[in-house]
């Protein structure tokens, strides 16, 4: 006869000791599960024991996780969590520096579990390992793990990073400003660093204070990934952290010490793979780096400024006015300003008046900043655009300033300029640190762009949004292809033609209506049971081979990673943590098992918990 649903199958292990295999009622309380299974091995006070998972992390079982328990589970008898936190903070104490050490290790080793954690810091464990840190005795091992634990347990969002006291961030800024210091110290304090940086305005303005860029920028150029990360993640955060003026000076001083060039040489093109968490910074750089056009993206002209007016007018003689000759001598000013005018309608104004054309924000100042910067830096392409389009008689004419407004705001919309960094993308584009003004090049590109496809449509005035429509598809599709170069970009970019998109088009749209067409749709039926069948082979075959995961923390992606495939016989999802850089593991070495039996519901996308929560941006902070 079966057992009840509420009743499961396990061992139960402890040292020394043969295994107990019980009847595990989930109906009844914990506590009085583990007296019994006390009694049967006569041990007194049941109270001073937890049972455990006995693969893993080895987490205690509770009656918030006990339902986790399935047909099969192995767990161990261990001393309880208030227990083993105490005996290791006293550990902590030990005159022994090995005794110091394997308590250490022992702590790590249980901190990621959160009923552990909850006790550990209720005994101010926080504080004792803060002390360890502070005190600096030991600049090897014992600190390293002191600081891996610290992290771990504050992982848990217990206790807020705002409470941690100045004494103690600024000790933890000294590892990093020091020279000759530990290699696995450095890259967990700058971690520590960060996050408070990223969760403390006050203790952030502290780390930006005491941190130089230069400190941080010698840590980028050390050949160890793991500290270029870290470090890359506090300079990001400190920049996230910034005002805009703060942040522009900071960008600026960045890029005179060479940054760009150096992420563009030795990370981006280094030997070694780029990890998803530094892909995830570089895109918070580019990010920022954008960012400071928002100001002039969100600024119209003003008609009464003297500056812009006069940058108007260079724009006006570049195309008009030989080096040297001044339009109108010897006119009127009456006629004077009547050519002028006119010269602005040639240029591609929709007004006589050009400052009734860039009050429209976006793009705002940053049209007329892309206008001048291809006007000073191809003065000939930009000459050529304009002389030809305005000589023209025949409706052909492709108008370069408003072409040049309407780019402005594709670009930034693209871009994503003035938008909010985004906790996980790690979508960066590899030729925006590949040279200085980025934007303005690009702009470059793409407004010479615009005018190779405005020929190759015979377009007229009637059919410029239709244009606008073409080029963003040509700039969108080439983004997507991450050129690594601004020089491949172009080369891309002008390879796909108006035709090369209509061709492009054509044939998603045969794909999209062939999949829909009466013949098809009966013949897919026909297949359809040979298919799913051939369909359902491949999914199980590549469940069984198995997949990396990244683990999701509260605030972002982190460095951590789990395995997780399907038994051979399909029985039994098999999974576990795995270190970085290390192969697929076996279904054999995976420590934890989920029977296939027991999956009542499979949740995706916005049902997960995970997103859910992140969505409704709940903290679990308490001070």
């Amino acid at each position: 006869m079966a057992p009840p649903r509420n009743v499961v199958k396990i061992a139960v292990q402890m040292r020394d000791a043969i295994p107990q295999l019980i009847q595990l009622d989930q109906a009844k309380p914990l506590a009085a599960v583990l007296k019994e299974v006390c009694d049967a091995w006569s041990l007194p006070h049941s109270e001073r024991y937890a049972l455990q998972f006995a693969d893993g992390h080895r987490r205690y079982i509770t009656e918030n996780n006990r339902m986790e328990i399935k047909n099969g589970s192995i767990l161990c008898l261990s001393t309880a969590p208030d227990r083993e936190a105490e005996r290791l903070l006293r550990g902590l104490q030990s005159e022994s520096r090995e005794g110091r050490r394997e308590a250490l290790r022992h702590l790590l080793l249980l901190a990621p579990d959160l009923t552990f954690a909850r006790e550990v810091i209720s005994r101010d464990g926080l504080q004792r390992l803060g002390t360890i840190i502070e005190d600096g005795d030991d600049l090897g091992e014992v600190l390293a793990l002191a600081l891996r634990a610290f992290l771990e347990l504050m992982e848990h969002g217990v206790v807020s990073w705002e409470t941690l006291s100045i004494p103690f961030v600024r000790k933890v800024v000294c590892y990093v400003n020091m020279n000759l210091m530990d290699a696995s110290v450095q890259p967990l304090a700058l971690g520590l660093l960060e996050n408070v940086t990223l969760s403390s305005p006050t203790l952030g303005q502290l780390v930006k204070s005491e941190v130089p860029l230069d400190r941080l920028l010698v840590h980028l150029q050390v050949m160890n990934q793991q500290l270029q990360t870290k470090a890359m993640a506090l300079l990001t955060a400190l920049l996230q952290g910034a005002t805009p003026a703060e942040r522009k000076h900071m960008l600026d001083y960045l890029w005179q010490r060479n940054l760009r060039q150096f992420i563009y040489k030795n990370i981006i093109h280094s030997a070694a793979p780029l990890g998803d968490e530094m892909a995830h910074h570089l895109y918070v750089l580019q990010a920022l780096m954008l960012g400071l056009l928002e100001p002039r993206m969100r600024t119209p002209l003003d008609p009464y400024s003297q500056e812009q007016r006069e940058q108007l007018q260079a724009l006006r003689q570049a195309a008009f006015e030989p080096e040297g000759e001044s339009v109108g001598a010897g006119l009127s000013a009456d006629r004077r300003r009547s050519l002028c005018a006119r010269e602005f309608r040639k240029l591609g104004f929709s007004n006589s008046n050009p400052a009734q054309d860039l009050e429209r924000v976006p793009p705002g100042l940053l049209a007329l900043d892309n206008m001048l910067y291809f006007s000073r830096q191809a003065p000939s392409a930009y000459s050529r655009f304009v002389l030809e389009n305005s000589s023209r008689e025949d409706k052909h004419e492709c108008p370069f300033a408003r072409s040049s407004i309407q780019l402005t705001v594709l670009l930034c919309d693209l871009l994503h300029v003035g938008e909010p960094c985004s906790e996980t993308a790690q979508d960066f584009s590899p030729m925006f640190f590949g040279q200085d003004q980025s934007f303005h090049e690009l702009f470059c590109v793409s407004i010479q762009l615009l005018n190779k496809t405005w020929k190759e449509m015979r377009a007229t005035q009637e059919d410029f949004d239709k244009v606008m429509q073409v080029v963003r598809e040509q700039l969108a599709r080439t983004l997507a292809l991450k050129p690594s170069s601004l020089e491949l970009f172009r080369t891309k970019v002008n390879a796909l033609t108006y035709g090369e998109v209509l061709r492009l088009r054509q044939t998603e749209r045969l794909h999209q209506e062939g999949t829909l067409a009466p013949p098809i749709l009966e013949l897919r039926e026909k297949l359809k049971p040979e298919l799913m069948g051939l369909i359902r082979q491949q999914r199980l075959l590549r469940l069984c081979e198995g997949t990396l995961f990244h683990k999701i923390s509260s605030r972002r992606r982190q460095d951590k990673l789990w395995f997780c495939c399907l038994s051979p016989k399909h029985k039994v999802l098999q999974y576990g943590d795995v270190e970085e850089g290390v192969g697929p593991p076996t279904p054999e070495s995976l420590p934890e098992q989920l029977p296939v039996a027991d999956i009542r519901a499979l949740l995706t996308g916005k049902d997960c918990p995970h997103v859910r929560e992140k969505g409704s941006g709940k903290q679990n902070k308490m001070g």
